[in-house]
């Protein structure tokens, strides 16, 4: 497993565009989104999954904006397993510009969804085991500076 997981790129879009000129802040969630959709399959995870009644829902995500991207930017994501349980996964993921500095980072609280209910439901051997593989590979990075924040004043 790569360590991190890195994405293949992503191109900025023109109508991603606000009228500030940069990415708008929601376009930073769909390029992280449609990244984290590669690391997913390496995992086992997406739309054969799916056919098993079997999906993924995002409980929680937290973004960093870190710098500015703009139209045609070519960008890419690395996915970092932080920790996992039977039913859901912590993920930390970092959106880079092509020139390797860091615009965004994305930190999520992802639940394994039985469909019938739908309703949160124990993961199946072989997915626990890639994740513990992922996990075990991503034992060596730093824990992300980011990861764990809350929003608050400071008083």
């Amino acid at each position: 497993m790569d360590t991190p997981f890195r994405s293949s790129p992503r191109i900025v879009q023109p109508e991603w565009i606000d009228f500030n000129g940069h990415l708008n802040m929601a376009y930073y969630s769909v390029l992280m989104d449609n990244a984290v959709d590669d690391a997913y399959h390496q995992i086992g995870f997406g739309p054969e999954y799916q056919k098993t009644g079997h999906t993924t829902y995002v409980a929680e995500f937290h973004i960093c904006y870190l710098r500015e991207l703009h139209e045609g930017a070519s960008t890419y994501c690395t996915f970092q397993l932080l920790d996992f349980d039977e039913k859901r996964f912590h993920s930390f993921t970092q959106l880079w510009h092509e020139d390797g500095w860091l615009a965004a980072t994305g930190e999520a609280l992802t639940l394994h969804i039985d469909q019938s209910g739908p309703r949160v439901a124990p993961m199946p051997a072989d997915l626990m085991a890639r994740l513990e593989a992922m996990k075990t590979a991503h034992a060596s990075l730093p824990y992300p500076e980011q990861a764990g924040r809350k929003i608050g004043l400071k008083r």
